[in-house]
């Protein structure tokens, strides 16, 4: 059977991952689909696996470098409403794996549940932040998560409950090919003073970062409790620039493209900061930018 058989309606091939990243760049994947429903998904993936077919799951694109050579297998994006929902109970609220983390932010405070207000202002879907357990400072998604519905990478789901889940720095063992769904335990507040929190903390989030909704991407993950950009700042790469990349100005630890970069050209200026911070300070920086 082919791959797509019957799913020719969610199916688009070599499609341009250009369109779906912050970074604008990358070259073509052979299959970028959007399935409607979780059977649809669970089908595909079955498939892929009986076929040896990789697989990739995309977010909102926020953190995402693609290759100019592109992806050579299956790109999937939940983007559909089944994947997209956002409830509330009580204390409790669900979201699909696919709902923006900033939607269900605001769903909270409106509902005046606290917890979550403190992410606001961090891109992407609810999925991608509990994979990479998004946070800022002191302040993590992870301890706010009740559990998780999650798709295997051959096509089984299951419910992954709060004492299974483990919470690192940047990191989580919500490592299966797919977040489905998610619930928030959250915490009675006035909904009025967590919205003037919330803003509060948007402006102090955008006041130390670059702005715009693309071209820009946070590079590596604090080490040791010490800030990126500063190791990066310490070895005197500030403001460098690389064809078509630089690093801000503002935040030493972002990336800005223009319109002629390359994915190449991130890549190399990454690798370059990399070697300099481990050569001169001897630290080793983590990506936190996901490389395909």
């Amino acid at each position: 059977m082919d791959l797509t058989s019957g799913l020719e309606h969610i199916v688009r091939r070599d499609e341009p991952l250009s369109r779906h990243t912050w970074f604008r760049m990358g070259g073509l994947a052979d299959y970028f689909v959007e399935p409607t429903t979780v059977d649809e998904l669970s089908v595909l993936v079955t498939r892929c696996g009986q076929n040896q077919v990789p697989i990739k799951l995309l977010g909102a694109g926020s953190n995402v470098l693609v290759s100019d050579d592109g992806f050579r297998g299956v790109v999937i994006r939940l983007a559909a409403p089944a994947f997209c929902s956002i409830e509330t109970d009580g204390c409790l609220v669900t979201a699909g794996g696919g709902a923006s983390l900033a939607h269900v932010i605001s769903t909270a405070v409106r509902e005046g549940l606290g917890g979550l207000e403190s992410l606001v202002g961090i891109p992407g879907t609810i999925g991608g932040a509990l994979h990479g357990n998004s946070g800022r400072q002191h302040a993590d998604i992870g301890p706010a998560t009740h559990g998780a519905k999650v798709l295997t990478r051959s096509g089984e789901v299951h419910w992954r409950s709060r004492d299974e889940l483990v919470f690192a720095y940047r990191q989580s063992s919500l490592d299966e090919l797919a977040i489905l769904e998610a619930q928030f335990q959250l915490e009675r507040a006035d909904s009025g003073e967590l919205t003037k929190q919330m803003q509060k903390l948007w402006i102090m989030a955008k006041s130390s970062q670059p702005t715009g909704d693309w071209g820009v991407g946070r590079m590596f993950k604090n080490s040791h409790g010490v800030r990126a950009a500063d190791l990066i700042e310490q070895v005197g790469m500030k403001g460098t620039q690389l064809g078509g990349a630089s690093i801000s100005d503002k935040n030493s630890n972002y990336v800005i493209v223009d319109s002629t970069a390359s994915s190449s050209d991130v890549l190399n200026l990454m690798e370059q900061i990399q070697e300099r911070v481990d050569l001169q300070l001897g630290i080793q920086l983590d990506r936190e930018i996901d490389i395909w």
